[in-house]
């Protein structure tokens, strides 16, 4: 262990170092090389300083007689400059609440998972539906007057929370649930990205055996856990890691690039240590927890220095990545690592051995921003911006993408999702409807930050919860409605996630009318065929033709316009079929009814039932 350790291939490292009870009191290991002196101070014995004993390879030890579960401490260092600090344990696996910021003894090992059958059948995604939703433990939903909180709100535990969100996110077919970072954080408004315990759990919603427990009661339903994995940077607060045997540790010594561009260190990877430390933290999740995926934050700021391409590639983060992403699918292979990545860098989801750099998925930001940005403009300007929409079709099979509409589109003055589509609040509604539907029908994995799917109007503050009211109104509570179809038909449609990757399971039906700002494209898949048409204009037509190689007979499955989700009722009824009429180099041809901002999703109906139908 120590030599991996050393070395920067450690991933257990968790297993050594910490703290680790046992009947009669907690061998403790911390690694200090350039400290003077370290004691551990901890409430078992009234906070007296025993002195640990120092190991040439730079760890200190102590075998606490009575120290248990429960205890509070910290190591009291004598930095390399003679200063005397108190620090939190780098592998604490429970923290007190912010803001006291001892850590806490706990035993791991004592939950019973009852998950076998799920971990043994779990998968990475590429051929199922893997339909994510992003959500913040403390403003999902909240308990007023908790006791334990000063301000007027209260968090849901760990174990509350699952008891109210499994159902919901069953009832709403979403297949995975993503958590901002869990990791212990003294700053709520970081919302979890700038870490002080990289193994502990945020006490804010409980104990590790309380996430234990949710993890295990969603794997129950059917749900996966991905978390939010912070491998770029840390928090400066002095209990921290910041300096912590008074040597730069962890973070970089050059201060050009010992800070992040938020105010937080940047980890070195440079030092063999520093990427045992995050290998480990990352496997640590995955072993204890039974965590399903973990989604990487600014990788960007891994990949080059400062996450500015014009500064160059960190080729110590480059190697880390595929270090850290190498081991973790060498002990866990069914577990999925997603990047969320900016950059036009090569080979994301490449695996390792091919020279990747071995996520398994990216954040398609590109599309993201485009999207948006069209939804933003005024109809008479989109037909002049037309290609903006169609342009990831371009690029998508450079990487294995995930669409996401995630947290950081809702926050700081850039608007919610319903907020941003253009016009008044009447016709923003009929637009974000066309949105979910080309969102749901365009190749890609598929993530919501919590509140989108009831056309969330205010942005999100950590501070308060989802506006549930806002299903009261016929808008709100249709839209919503009108976003659980379309996850079903996500869920149970297989041309709409099997084989998504290939270039052949996509075409382009429609993709030359920029005057009318429609599109149409094809998606197959298991014997399936999946038709969407959209009219991003603000003009209806009646009837619109879309050219198609082969004849063939099609039922509407979904329509935005359709009265039951508060739209205007021009719909298309029965049984569509082709006609042999050449139409823009292609032999047949079909016409449907579009509304303005509208979308219909057609299912191609296979030739035996088309026949049968047509005998009736």
């Amino acid at each position: 262990m120590i030599h991996d350790y050393l070395q920067g291939h450690a991933t257990a490292a968790y297993r050594f170092f910490g703290a680790h009870p046992d009947s009669n009191g907690c061998q403790f290991r911390v690694y200090a090389p350039k400290a003077r002196r370290v004691w551990l101070i901890c409430s078992h014995n009234g906070w007296e300083p025993i002195p640990m004993d120092y190991d040439f390879s730079g760890f200190y030890a102590l075998y606490a007689s009575g120290a248990a579960p429960g205890d509070m401490y910290k190591f009291r260092i004598e930095q390399a400059d003679g200063r005397i600090v108190d620090k939190a344990d780098p592998y604490g696996v429970q923290m007190e609440l912010r803001p006291k910021t001892a850590s806490i003894i706990n035993r791991l090992d004592g939950f019973n998972f009852t998950d076998d059958a799920w971990m043994h059948k779990r998968d990475i995604g590429y051929n199922i539906p893997l339909n994510i939703y992003e959500l913040h433990c403390g403003s999902w939903r909240q308990k007023p007057h908790d006791p334990n909180q000063k301000e007027d709100f209260g968090w849901l535990n760990y174990r509350e929370l699952a008891k109210q969100l499994i159902p919901y996110l069953k009832e709403n077919h979403f297949t995975h649930v993503e958590l901002l970072p869990l990791s212990e954080h003294p700053f709520d408004g970081s919302w979890g990205y700038q870490v002080s315990g990289f193994y502990a759990v945020t006490s804010r919603y409980g104990t590790p055996q309380d996430f234990m427990a949710f993890v295990d009661a969603c794997h129950a339903n059917g749900i996966g856990v991905i978390l939010d994995f912070v491998p770029v940077h840390f928090v400066t607060d002095e209990f921290s890691l910041i300096r912590f045997d008074g040597t730069p540790l962890y973070e970089y010594e050059e201060q050009d690039i010992a800070y992040s561009q938020w105010g937080s260190c940047n980890f070195d990877y440079y030092k063999p240590t520093v990427r045992s430390f995050l290998i480990s933290a990352a496997c640590f999740w995955l072993e204890h927890y039974h965590v399903d995926g973990l989604r990487m934050d600014a990788i960007s700021n891994v990949l080059y220095w400062q996450g500015d391409m014009s500064r160059g590639i960190n080729i110590g983060g480059v190697q880390f990545l595929k270090e850290l992403n190498y081991q973790i699918k060498q002990r866990f292979p069914n577990v999925m690592l997603i990047a969320e990545d900016s950059t036009n860098f090569l080979k994301v989801t490449a695996p390792v051995h091919y020279d990747g750099l071995g996520f398994d998925y990216k954040w398609d930001m590109g599309w993201m921003n485009d999207t948006l940005d069209f939804f933003r403009m005024p109809p008479a300007q989109r037909c002049s911006r037309y290609h903006q929409l169609s342009f990831s079709m371009m690029y998508f099979s450079s990487e294995l993408y995930l669409l996401p509409f995630s947290h950081d589109e809702v926050v700081h003055g850039k608007a919610t999702i319903m907020q941003k589509m253009w016009g008044n609040y009447q016709v923003k509604f009929p637009q974000c409807r066309a949105l979910y539907a080309y969102m749901f029908t365009h190749p890609g994995k598929k993530l919501n930050f919590m509140g989108n799917e009831i056309g969330h109007f205010r942005e999100w503050d950590e501070k308060v919860e989802v506006d549930w009211f806002l299903q009261k109104y016929p808008l709100h509570d249709s839209f919503h409605q009108y976003f659980r179809r379309l996850c079903q038909l996500y869920q149970t449609m297989p041309a709409l996630y099997m084989n998504e990757y290939d270039p052949t399971a996509f075409s382009w039906l429609e993709v030359d009318a920029p005057e009318a700002c429609v599109y149409a494209y094809r998606r197959s898949a298991n014997g399936q065929t999946v038709i969407a048409v959209l009219n991003l204009s603000d003009r209806s037509y009646a009837p619109f033709y879309v050219g198609v190689d082969a004849p063939c007979a099609m039922r509407e499955v979904l329509n935005s316009d359709a009265f039951c989700w508060s739209g205007e009722g021009m719909v298309n009824e029965g049984v569509i079929t082709t006609e042999k009429k050449a139409h823009k180099g292609r032999s047949y041809r079909f016409a449907v009814k579009l509304a303005p901002f509208s979308a219909s999703i057609l299912e191609v109906i296979p030739p035996k039932q088309s026949q049968a139908k047509t005998k009736k």
